[in-house]
């Protein structure tokens, strides 16, 4: 219990550091990113600058031109100093004609990509071999309209590799993921060191609980045990008053009712503080109801109440109704339900007990996990509907005006149990309705040993 409540502690001590690492390491990287490219861009955008006031635009002197306004810029005398600079920053320059006729490149070879007059910066993809990828880059470019008044010069482009951008990210993601990972690893740890010293105090309480059970059922039950003895044997004198009889007798009742008492909450202090040693054996369920059928005869018979047990067996098998658990516990468990049908029960009513195996499914095949249902039915008083969710509740007691007899639980009942069909890893559940009657549906996965396999 302890190390299950420690590994959780750990467990979720490191997802949520890992969720806060995943979302500081998406930030970062995205920072990262944005700011090298706007490094980029901006780079760029300075050459487009330079690249602009260095430009020598001269008047248009072909043949047949009559417009002396017409200007033109005179590419030798333009790029000639700006080539060896941009070479430099691996940055390429291309210059373009108003109709977008390539005029000027430091490129080796053309790229072939439609000019977009981009001021902001784009990337683009340069397939130059499909089949090998090797071959293929990209760019980040600027691409700038030169115009001077209302005429358009021309198409200044300026393009950076964008491996500057992709070769530092790429770097940044194994650092990030290799950083997260050992961080990852300390987190762990340093959480499960944590968490050991977080459930220290939790160990040492439990300790001096479970101290404190084993003396309670030992120093609760002996004086409870005496009491019980004296009033027995004072009950069992000749000579007694009846009135001091009759004290006597209440006395007695009310021991044995504290008795009952004491074990069911050290029963549930022991199986909430996982104290009690289970026991477990192949337990044959259609025996153990026999039993407790016959030990709650004679209280139903005085009562003149029905009580009837139904075994729903199914044809050409054997060991049906065999399941893992622990006798007693299993015991009390159905006492404890058939017992509450009978005092729940007004006189001349029916309780019938029905066990069958559930190993069918709705299309009628053979399932994997079979099941045993035991279904307890009475004609009593029955439960409201208000009370249904609160049943298994410790100390709850549905409408005590309507308790049907006078020797009422302590409302203990239920949630013992609750706590053994869990303990069997099964369900209960309870079906009730005002002056019908209740039912009460335990399901617990039933276990074939293996000798009953040929």
């Amino acid at each position: 219990m302890f190390q299950a409540t420690r590994r959780r502690l750990a467990i979720w001590y490191t997802a949520v550091t890992a969720v806060l690492l995943l979302v500081f390491a998406t930030g970062f990287y995205f920072y990262v990113r944005t700011t090298l490219i706007d490094r980029i861009d901006d780079t760029l955008h300075h050459v487009v600058e330079v690249i602009e006031r260095t430009l020598v635009i001269e008047p248009l002197t072909f043949p047949n031109t009559t417009d002396k306004n017409k200007l033109q810029v005179n590419i030798q005398a333009s790029f000639r100093d700006s080539t060896d600079a941009v070479e430099d920053d691996h940055i390429d320059l291309e210059w373009f004609s108003p109709t977008g006729e390539l005029l000027w490149s430091t490129l080796s070879e053309p790229l072939n990509i439609p000019i977009h007059a981009n001021r902001t910066g784009e990337t683009v993809w340069i397939i130059n071999n499909k089949l090998q990828s090797a071959q293929n880059y990209s760019l980040r470019q600027v691409t700038q309209r030169v115009e001077t008044g209302r005429q358009v010069l021309g198409y200044l482009r300026v393009s950076h590799p964008w491996f500057e951008v992709t070769k530092p990210i790429r770097q940044l993601i194994l650092d990030l993921i290799l950083g997260a990972g050992l961080t990852l690893i300390c987190v762990a740890a340093i959480g499960w060191l944590l968490s050991g010293l977080a459930m220290a105090p939790v160990r040492e309480s439990y300790g001096r609980l479970k101290q404190f059970t084993a003396d309670a059922s030992h120093e609760l039950r002996n004086p409870i045990a005496t009491i019980q003895t004296n009033v027995q044997v004072a009950l069992a004198e000749p000579d007694i008053e009846p009135q001091q009889h009759q004290q006597l007798q209440v006395i007695e009742r009310l021991t044995r009712r504290l008795g009952r008492l004491v074990d069911d909450l050290l029963f549930l202090a022991r199986q909430d503080s996982g104290i009690v040693q289970q026991q477990w054996i192949e337990v044959p369920l259609d025996a153990l109801l026999m039993e407790v059928i016959e030990e709650q005869q004679a209280i139903a018979t005085t009562q003149n109440l029905s009580l009837s047990l139904e075994i729903v067996d199914l044809p050409n098998a054997e060991d049906n109704f065999t399941l893992l658990g622990d006798w007693d516990q299993l015991a009390r468990l159905f006492t404890n339900l058939v017992s509450n049908a009978v005092q729940y029960t007004p006189s001349d009513g029916k309780i019938e007990v029905e066990l069958q195996l559930a190993a069918k499914n709705k299309r009628n095949s053979p399932i994997l996990n079979p099941a045993l249902q035991i279904k307890v039915t009475d004609t009593g008083i029955g439960i409201s509907a208000e009370a249904l969710p609160h049943l298994f509740d410790r100390f709850y007691r549905a409408d005590p005006a309507r308790t049907h007899r006078s020797a009422a639980g302590s409302g203990l009942g239920l949630a013992i149990a609750k706590a053994i069909v869990e303990n069997h890893r099964g369900q209960i559940r309870i079906d009730s309705q005002v002056d019908r009657g209740t039912a009460v549906i335990v399901t617990l996965p039933a276990h074939k040993s293996e000798a009953s396999h040929p």
